[in-house]
């Protein structure tokens, strides 16, 4: 399963619920049809059938088991206004970054590039979990049965690893001053072999993603809008399809380990260092009491800053991700009842991250406050001295130059 879930895969990446960073594919993946006749519909599927039919999931139940109107449609407005906040915010925060008069520095481009993967999960992720899982039944084709979820797969990855750099980039500049540093150049091939990798892992996707209207053959399909104006068997789910079980489990492992649980311990060790060094400096700073006090505290502000970003990208997927492992490793845990409903809710909560990344972003970086100002406005104006950022963000340790003060600030720091 991936970040983006899915209720029926095993991966971090699909439409409905599956693992924490499935984004599978499909609000169905559990066993709940009546009494059928189970023996004759396996022999009908090649490969890992009971697998196959493990993955589909509750689409008929009884009526006490479907969403009310009233909250049918709260999903689809909270929906909604994750969506267009999540494309809004982030692409408003690229092209700032993008019109900025200082240069462009390392973590920047890692930022702009996780605010890009954000409005891919914004455009693949949201409207296609948000329709399946209302409607019970894939109308997206086959095509994009398996593109979406890999898709999906990839946004999730690209974010998680450009975090995961962002904390490698502060940890150099701060505990090895005086070391390598990355480049700009540098920073852009990261990026592509970020792209890359993600593309490499979310691979399976597209090859065991497949339609099928199995699930529908031997229901009762519930008296709904959504149901009534065809014949069980032309709905279709999108499923994933391993050889075996322990394919998927193993799948779905590695991608807990390298989309979460691995990339999370790694940005806290590396935070965790520099917090440390951070203090051991200002302590020495206060006994000497130097003009470098000011730019500490900047440092401090700029890594409050990314932390927030990590412990709220952290905090979102968290409970997706319980809910895609347990769906994957011991399914009958769920309930059968409210599965989609319950997925709807861990997931609504990990896209909201696409939201929070731009809003925190605004509120600790002042001079990302101006630029707003100024495009609301469409003027230059001057910020107050007070509100000005004095260094660029990727600046951490050494002298500070008068060329690292943007030009419309006095610079008092020396």
């Amino acid at each position: 399963m991936s970040l983006s879930g899915n209720a029926s895969q095993s991966s971090l990446s699909a439409p409905p619920p599956p693992l924490l960073f499935n984004s599978s594919t499909s609000p169905h993946s559990l066993p709940w049809e009546k009494e059928r006749a189970g023996q004759e519909s396996l022999q009908e599927w090649p490969g890992n059938d009971t697998e196959l039919l493990s993955d589909l999931s509750v689409l008929g139940h009884d009526e006490l088991c479907h969403m009310s109107p009233v909250l049918t449609a709260c999903l689809v407005v909270w929906y909604s206004i994750t969506m267009v906040l999540g494309l809004v915010g982030n692409i408003g925060l690229i092209c700032i970054i993008a019109r900025r008069r200082e240069k462009a520095n390392v973590t920047s481009i890692f930022i702009c590039n996780l605010s890009f993967s954000d409005i891919v999960v914004c455009v693949f992720c949201l409207p296609f979990t948000v329709i399946y899982t209302l409607m019970d039944h894939w109308v997206f084709g086959s095509l994009l049965c398996r593109l979406v979820p890999f898709i999906q797969c990839v946004s999730v990855t690209v974010s998680v690893l450009s975090l995961v750099f962002i904390a490698l980039e502060r940890h150099q500049l701060i505990i090895n001053p005086s070391g390598w540093k990355p480049s700009v150049p540098q920073a852009y091939v990261v990026v592509v072999v970020i792209w890359i990798l993600a593309c490499f892992t979310s691979s399976p996707f597209l090859a065991f993603q497949l339609l099928t209207n199995e699930p529908y053959a031997n229901v009762i399909l519930p008296q709904s809008p959504l149901h009534h104006q065809a014949s069980p068997q032309a709905y279709v789910t999108c499923v994933e399809h391993w050889p075996s079980h322990q394919h998927r489990v193993a799948y779905t492992t590695w991608l807990l380990l390298f989309q979460y649980c691995g990339p999370l311990l790694l940005v806290l060790l590396c935070y965790v260092r520099v917090f440390v060094r951070l203090r051991h400096r200002k302590d020495m700073l206060d006994r000497a009491r130097t003009t470098e006090n000011q730019r500490m505290t900047h440092s401090r502000r700029i890594n409050i800053m990314l932390v927030a970003l990590i412990t709220a990208f952290a905090l979102c997927w968290l409970p997706l991700t319980i809910f895609n492992v347990v769906s994957d490793w011991n399914q009958e845990a769920l309930p059968i009842c409210h599965h989609n409903l319950l997925f709807s809710l861990c997931h609504l909560l990990a896209m909201s991250s696409t939201c929070i990344n731009p809003i925190i972003y605004g509120f600790l970086n002042s001079n990302f406050r101006q630029e707003v100002r100024e495009v609301l406005l469409h003027c230059r104006c001057y910020p107050l001295e007070e509100e000005c950022e004095r260094f660029p963000m990727s600046t951490v340790h050494l002298e500070v130059s008068r060329t690292s003060v943007p030009p419309h600030c006095k610079n008092n720091s020396v």
